[in-house]
């Protein structure tokens, strides 16, 4: 569970910044220039499911942001 923000960054420079708000978390997907290219909104059960995803398939480093 997430109880701050959390940012993962990209090879190509690109970022995915995790808020939580309320019961739901936006995920700001940004691209190397910085500029939000989509957000998402999440809940905890979904971003759980994601984070699990990604940990089976990446050596992601969650940094907190």
């Amino acid at each position: 569970m997430i109880n701050g923000g959390t940012t993962i960054h990209t090879a190509d420079g690109s970022s995915v910044n995790v808020t939580p708000r309320g019961l739901e978390y936006d995920l700001h997907v940004r691209n190397a220039k910085g500029e939000t290219v989509a957000t998402v909104v999440m809940n905890q059960d979904d971003l759980d499911a994601l984070y699990e995803e990604l940990d089976a398939h990446t050596t992601v480093e969650w940094e907190a942001a």
